[in-house]
């Protein structure tokens, strides 16, 4: 039986060292590498391809969900998510089938999580995506986060932080969201808009659409077209539609002094 390749990410060292000494407990395992933050799991796991990422759900920037979501869907490995005191992270893992250990992890849980790695090891990286994208959707529901200040967003092989001040737009395309920024840069990310739209401050955007959202303060112009629709000019240059029921929404709330 080949040895199972597994890859450990968490903000302290102190975390990284106990978790990889309880991996040398484990005959079957070998440890390929360890991260000290979201970013650069993402960028390992793509790199060494483990079998199984064992992931610190609270980093800084980049927790161990939103890392998880960044790595390419062919490269999805069995995820385990670590965490103290979640408890609406552990309901949302289970009910997604996706496994989770419980800080302090002691050596016959982790026992139990390679276990099941390794019997899911024939899963597609593309259902194991699909899987911590409904966890996300539902961990997103239930906790009702603060507003998001910045999104983690992917630009050729790096990681980028964009922050939320600098996002002009949303517009979904199927599965995909593309984002535009103040300046024009456009991103690519798999979220659903719905869930995303749950985590900004309705202050700060507005939904133009069944698809669409922009920055409230960055809509430059706001121009009738027929049948009682608008187009919107952002201050970046894009032209968006507005939708019959949001422009009567445009109408109430940006076009009333």
């Amino acid at each position: 039986m080949a040895p199972m390749k597994v890859l450990i990410a968490d903000d302290e060292r102190p975390a990284r060292r106990f978790l990889a000494k309880l991996l040398e407990g484990l005959p079957d395992v070998t440890l390929v590498g360890e991260a000290s933050n979201g970013k650069e799991a993402v960028d390992l796991i793509e790199q060494l391809r483990p079998d199984l990422a064992l992931l610190d759900l609270e980093m800084p920037e980049l927790g161990g969900l939103d890392a998880a979501r960044l790595v390419s869907r062919g490269a999805t490995p069995a995820i385990a998510f670590v965490t103290a005191f979640d408890e609406f992270a552990v309901q949302a893992f289970e009910l997604n089938a996706v496994d989770y250990l419980l800080k302090p992890v002691d050596l016959e849980r982790l026992r139990a999580t390679v276990d099941r790695a390794r019997a899911r090891v024939h899963a597609s990286a593309a259902e194991r995506a699909k899987s911590l994208t409904a966890a996300a959707t539902v961990l997103d529901t239930a906790t009702r986060r603060t507003y998001l200040e910045r999104i983690p967003v992917r630009r050729r092989d790096e990681v980028v932080i964009l922050p939320i001040r600098q996002v002009a737009s949303v517009v979904a395309d199927g599965e995909l969201l593309d984002i535009t920024t103040t300046t024009g840069e456009r991103y690519t990310i798999t979220h659903p808009l719905h869930a995303l739209e749950a985590r900004l401050d309705p202050r700060r955007f507005v939904r133009l659409g069944r698809g669409a959202l922009a920055a409230v303060d960055l809509i430059q112009k706001v121009s009738p077209m027929p049948g009682g629709t608008y187009e919107v000019t952002l201050t970046n240059g894009q032209v968006l539609p507005v939708s019959r029921l949001q422009s009567k929404v445009l109408r109430e709330t940006l076009l009333k002094l």
